[in-house]
């Protein structure tokens, strides 16, 4: 489906994180929507103009009759992360970029910063290369932190369903989220 989520686990992660300029001050990440299959593309432009990216990806192996190729998708359909500046200049900069359809939040174009936890915490999912599934947004619910593992100091929402507890990462600004499974892992709620 266009401009969605991926929808099912895969094989390995990946993301493309610019060595552009990464600036001091009080910088925010945004997310920001594109064109359907244009999140590649707006990166690269947006990186050759300064602009620091964040393009979570996954790998997967397509078929055809007569082959098999591993596909590297962008993890969030049609939205990719900036971080910049939040003034009228450096907005204009990533809004000013062929396939950028705005930023995502505020309805008078200005976009909504999306906490550093809420980056690190899919960050830390491309990086482990953890199994996962797509999950409906969630804004209520017990917030737990892991306080042991691989993932220690990881935050979100402790979900259960049929005796399978699960760890919901969210990015409030774009209204999706990320289930894990956390079996085994030592949680403390916040």
């Amino acid at each position: 489906m266009e401009c969605e989520v991926m929808a099912a686990s895969n094989l390995s992660w990946g993301f493309s994180d610019s060595g552009a300029i990464v600036g001091t001050g009080i910088e925010n990440w945004y997310a920001v929507m594109t064109r359907a299959r244009h999140e590649k593309a707006v990166e690269y432009r947006l990186r050759d103009r300064g602009v620091t990216t964040f393009l979570p990806t996954v790998t997967e192996i397509h078929r055809w009759k007569d082959r098999k190729k591993s596909v590297e998708l962008p993890l969030f359909g049609c939205y990719l992360f900036v971080k910049v500046m939040p003034n009228n200049e450096e907005r204009q900069r990533v809004l000013g970029t062929d396939s950028v359809l705005g930023l995502v939040g505020s309805t008078q174009g200005l976009g909504t910063p999306i906490p550093d936890e809420q980056i690190d915490a899919v960050r830390i999912l491309v990086t482990q290369k953890l199994p996962w599934s797509s999950h409906p947004f969630l804004k209520i619910g017990q917030r737990v932190r892991i306080r042991s593992g691989a993932l220690v100091g990881l935050e979100g929402i402790l979900q259960a369903r049929k005796g399978d507890r699960k760890l919901i990462i969210s990015v409030d600004a774009m209204q999706r989220s990320l289930a894990i499974q956390v079996e085994g892992y030592d949680l403390e709620s916040i």
